[in-house]
């Protein structure tokens, strides 16, 4: 399935998906710190309200070629006005050249046998929205891509799409692009300049659009997710530097523009990106008889009993958890089905049947954001977490405890794409597409960023932030940031 068809595809099914996170134990408590304060998102407080158009926002103004003066392409527009509005207030800090707002607009029908080709490019089945440097011309789709993406994600998520697109623009005007810049360095400047106007957005400097920092911002972070590349096999290691990117490439970038503004947008470009990928596994392998592997793996008593054993070797625990396929009863924990941590006893317990269910392959196809192994070997790997933390001397059920969990999960990842060599001569050794499925999850569920009472901390923005620690740091880093 093409990115475009994914897109498309997961429109319809991210509303029951997000849902789950909505409906999810939060936990209560004080702030911490700035960036890494579990109430906060990239700074700023995180908390439910409302998202999307205000009630008191302009009319959307300028011309559309093709229009049908569509509610869509009001939307579309008011979005262009808005992006046009953050530049126009936030270029010049940041970035060398002169902003030039983009005025030749495009609205197309890619269901139309007969829409016309924009900038060389055929429409007619096209759902999509694109900038043509060429031409400084600004098209979407208003029959198919823009519509579903209000649906699903919301008014602000067209906002954040027009925004990437604009960050092309903005690319060339600060001369930061050239016909020889490749593709991943294109995209995720646009994806972090993206960041970069939502947070704009989010901080309430908007005059047409509101975000709020919790469900509001984690729809956005759904879409930008659906804009992944596809797992990518041995033989596709150009679309290394020729394609868009990973999940967690992208989510990275937008959070870099949203933490951080322009200017570090301005500084993405490949070694930036290869240093950020360090070795996470990219491609899939060959197998022994030379086939590409699928990547995934069975999640039963062998896939989750070796796990163990992987942790043991990562976290090396002076009293290594026990591990239970049993319902057992906890006096200081409530449980996080489907795998629990209980203090008392220091035990791991794991619902099987529903932690094989949470880890069934599964992407926009079927109507999930991504799923697969990784989402239940992460959350797996979280409880394990948990008892390194109990081990310390550290309190497991509060927000801090949440984040910590993530930040460890993720320094058991990163540990975990190298194989690691175990007693039973058995291994388990993460592959690409592993870390943007831990990724999704932290988003739609939160459980691989959740305390030992299964409560998460209320921004997905903020678990993917603690776990994005772990993988580029250590297990001194994850208890520097969070405690």
């Amino acid at each position: 399935m093409d990115r475009v068809s994914r897109v498309v595809a997961v429109f319809s099914a991210m509303c029951t998906g997000l849902l789950i996170a909505g409906c999810s134990t939060v936990t209560q408590g004080q702030a911490v710190s700035p960036l890494y304060d579990p109430f906060r998102a990239g700074g700023l407080p995180a908390e439910d309200g409302p998202s999307g158009i205000r009630d008191n926002a302009p009319q959307p103004t300028g011309d559309v070629q093709g229009t049908d003066g569509s509610d869509i392409d009001k939307l579309a527009l008011l979005a262009v006005n808005d992006v046009t509005d953050f530049w126009e207030k936030n270029y010049s800090p940041s970035l060398s050249g002169t902003f030039t707002p983009i005025e030749r607009l495009v609205s197309y029908d890619s269901k139309d046998p007969s829409s016309p080709a924009v900038c060389g490019t055929e429409t007619y089945q096209e759902p999509n929205a694109f900038y043509c440097p060429s031409r400084k011309i600004m098209a979407w789709d208003r029959d198919v891509m823009v519509p579903t993406g209000q649906q699903f994600f919301g008014d602000v998520s067209i906002a954040a799409l027009m925004a990437h697109e604009y960050g092309h623009a903005v690319q060339h005007m600060a001369g930061i692009v050239d016909d020889s810049t490749t593709t991943i360095v294109s995209e995720q400047q646009a994806d972090c300049f993206a960041g970069t106007y939502v947070r704009w957005v989010a901080e309430g400097q908007s005059p047409r659009f509101s975000l709020s920092t919790g469900d509001g911002l984690n729809h956005v972070l759904a879409a930008v997710i659906t804009l992944r590349d596809p797992i990518l096999g041995p033989q596709d290691t150009e679309m290394l530097e020729a394609g868009h990117g990973t999940a967690l490439d992208r989510v990275s970038a937008f959070q870099m523009g949203f933490v951080s503004g322009a200017a570090e947008c301005a500084k993405i470009d490949l070694d930036e990106i290869e240093q950020r990928r360090g070795d996470l596994p990219m491609a899939l392998p060959l197998d022994q008889t030379g086939d590409v592997q699928s990547g995934e793996v069975a999640i039963d008593k062998d896939t989750v009993d070796t796990l163990m054993e992987v942790l043991g070797e990562v976290y090396k625990p002076t009293d290594a958890p026990k591990l239970s396929y049993d319902a057992e009863s906890c006096t200081d924990a409530q449980p996080s089905p489907p795998v629990s941590y209980c203090p008392d006893t220091n035990t791991i317990s794991i619902d099987l049947p529903s932690l094989t269910k949470l880890g069934e392959a599964a992407d926009e196809s079927n109507y999930v954001l991504l799923q697969g192994d990784n989402s239940a070997l992460s959350v797996v790997t979280s409880r394990y977490a948990l008892a390194m933390q109990h081990e310390n001397g550290d309190p497991v059920d509060t927000p801090v405890a949440a984040m910590r969990t993530a930040c460890l999960t993720g320094v058991a990842q990163r540990a975990m794409a190298e194989p690691i060599e175990l007693p039973s001569g058995k291994g388990l050794t993460l592959t690409a597409g592993d870390l943007d499925e831990a990724v999704a999850g932290l988003l739609t569920n939160g459980l691989a960023g959740s305390n030992a009472d299964g409560q998460t901390v209320p921004a997905g923005f903020t678990r993917i932030v603690a776990y994005r620690s772990g993988l580029s740091g250590d297990r001194d880093l994850c208890y520097q940031r969070f405690k």
